[in-house]
């Protein structure tokens, strides 16, 4: 099984291609010493592999301290993903990137296709296999979000690397199972959007993008007043409970802006203590959240 380089945190750029001031937000995150970089093909209409590679050029090439990782995405106008599609969006991606070979493409949300569809002989995860085998990658992920459909991409043996966001956070753990057979099978794990999608970060009312069951509610809340009475900074340790995880290889953080950028090294950098954790445990298995 292919070993990809990862570091504790990676940073996500998936809204890098909406902001104005991209340009300076794609030469901050390559010269970040936080982590390495998540693209993909689809993230803002290519755009922000587009800004990556011109940060590249910019730079004179990548460190060797940085990598890019990216993804295989179904085709924008008509929604296909078969294996001619997925060697297209890589050579796309090469293309804006300005790179000759990636240490990591992932399988991206194939939510036009069925499982089944997706692993025929001559279907897109061959065309992976068969690109990782030519030496244009090196190593292949799933990247998707509902669970049963990802153990299904799992239990094949054929990735590297699984990639899954929202569901194995400070207050949901309804990926654990995912992950814990993933590395039981000797994959590695992209644990996304350590933050719920900004509910542990800046109080969002919903939670993963969707209206939080009343139950799971009621559980964030407890947990929130734990925070606050712990003096804890709720972003740190929703952060660190990712980074400190045992089952997790590297934490994917979206940045949307260089404020952002230049807040996550904060958060990384608190003092979280180990007793808080123990007491978000002592709560119990947290209800549903919603996220399948």
């Amino acid at each position: 099984m292919a070993h990809v380089p990862t570091t504790p945190v990676t940073l996500g750029a998936s809204r890098l291609g909406e902001r104005p001031d991209g340009e300076a937000l794609a030469d901050a995150l390559l010269a970040s010493p936080l982590g390495n970089v998540d693209t993909s093909n689809n993230y803002a209409d290519g755009r922000s592999e587009a800004l990556l590679g011109d940060a590249i050029r910019r730079a004179g090439g990548l460190t060797e301290s940085t990598l890019i990782y990216s993804k295989a995405d179904r085709d924008p106008v008509t929604g296909g993903f078969d294996a001619a599609r997925v060697r297209r969006s890589l050579e796309e991606s090469l293309e804006r990137l300005g790179l000759d070979r990636l240490p990591l493409y992932q399988f991206h949300d194939p939510f036009t296709i069925s499982v089944a569809e997706a692993l025929a002989p001559d279907g897109p995860v061959a065309e992976l296999v068969r690109l990782r085998d030519e030496g244009v990658i090196g190593a292949i992920g799933i990247a998707y979000g509902p669970l049963e459909e990802s153990r299904a991409y799992v239990e094949t043996g054929l990735f590297d690397v699984v990639l899954n966001h929202n569901r194995f956070t400070l207050v949901d753990r309804s990926a654990q199972p995912l992950f814990e057979r993933a590395r039981e099978l000797g994959m590695q794990v992209f644990n996304a959007a350590p933050f719920g999608g900004g509910t542990l970060a800046n109080g969002e009312a919903t939670y993963g993008y969707h209206q939080m069951p009343e139950a799971f509610a009621a559980h964030v809340s407890r947990v929130r007043d734990l925070a606050r009475e712990a003096g804890v900074d709720l972003a740190a340790a929703a952060l660190q409970f990712s980074t400190r995880h045992p089952l997790i290889d590297t934490t994917v953080v979206g940045i949307p802006s260089l404020a952002r950028l230049d807040a996550l090294a904060d958060l990384v950098a608190a003092d979280v203590p180990g007793a808080f954790f123990d007491e978000i445990e002592a709560l119990g298995a947290p209800p549903a959240s919603g996220n399948n």
